[in-house]
């Protein structure tokens, strides 16, 4: 390595489910993008911040690009690209137990007409054989010139600090970026929003995953305890009912587990208070969509 201080900002980009959240919490080391396996779970740009002695790395986090049906899948949308044309590597994730589809050639195409490095991230390599694997290199490197293609198991650590290598050899020369203890540059209070969220989203049925907002109301620090009260958004009756369970029982398991991961993140106890709201169609309403953050 030269001997140089480098810090920059990447991201990892790919259609919905490709590994990319896993990914940057498995480089960052801490939980700080929510991932589930619905697809659409990421809505904020989370940044994680790596600190090595040689570099700073910024992970931008970013919804996966889909083709829109919404009002929120345009500002999702157009987010991503937003964030693409800001940072100076970009990484391709192509999960390795999928083939190579439409909307994998759909991004390579829109991330051609960018200035950033790109590099391409062949992710989730735990599940394939190596001949599959092999295959799918060649296929991922007829799609475009990229300046790299690294093979990566986010889960069980493979190549994950190669990946890491290659990223920062590409970032350009710069001080550092941000101060040592910051893992990240997102408030609180969205962090813990998701954290609630993506307990809401689990084993919930397939119809609730783009209907789910969170708004954390209020925080209240006790100096040993933090209360914090928080709305859970559907858009309809019928989805309130599945989210809240049989007598409370799924809104329950929400909250317990919700406060475990919160309580992991800000290291105090934390008491939890949950309530489910319908906002009609939230998705569609301009007025909505601002008051949820959008």
């Amino acid at each position: 390595m030269d001997d140089v201080y480098r810090a920059g900002f990447a991201c990892f980009v790919g259609r919905p489910n490709a590994g990319k959240s896993t990914l940057t919490n498995a480089i960052v080391g801490q939980k700080i993008a929510i991932t589930s396996n619905k697809p659409q779970t990421t809505r904020h740009v989370i940044r994680g911040i790596l600190h090595r002695t040689d570099a700073q790395l910024v992970l931008v986090d970013t919804p996966g690009l889909h083709r829109p049906r919404t009002l929120l899948g345009e500002r999702l949308n157009d987010l991503v690209k937003e964030v693409w044309s800001e940072v100076d590597v970009i990484g391709v994730c192509f999960p390795a137990d999928e083939p190579i589809g439409r909307g994998d050639r759909f991004i390579s195409a829109e991330v051609a007409e960018l200035k950033a490095i790109v590099i391409a991230v062949v992710t989730k390599v735990d599940l394939v054989d190596p001949a599959t694997l092999g295959a799918h290199l060649l296929a991922v490197s007829e799609l475009y010139d990229f300046a790299e293609i690294v093979p990566v198991s986010a889960v069980s650590g493979h190549q994950v600090e190669t990946l890491v290598d290659v990223i920062v050899r590409h970032l350009p020369e710069s001080p550092q970026l941000y101060p040592d203890d910051m893992l990240t540059d997102e408030p609180e209070q969205v962090l813990i929003a998701e954290l609630i969220r993506e307990a809401a989203l689990e084993g919930v049925r397939d119809e609730l995953p783009h209907s789910i907002a969170v708004l954390v109301e209020e925080m209240q620090d006790e100096g040993n305890l933090i209360r914090i009260f928080a709305d859970v958004y559907v858009e309809r009756d019928s989805q309130k009912s599945i989210v809240i369970g049989t007598r409370g029982s799924r809104l329950k398991e929400v909250g317990t587990q919700a406060r475990a991961q919160i309580e992991a993140l800000l290291g105090r106890r934390v008491y939890l208070d949950l309530h489910v709201r319908v906002a009609k169609e939230w998705q569609r309403d301009p007025k909505q969509l601002r008051k949820l953050g959008f």
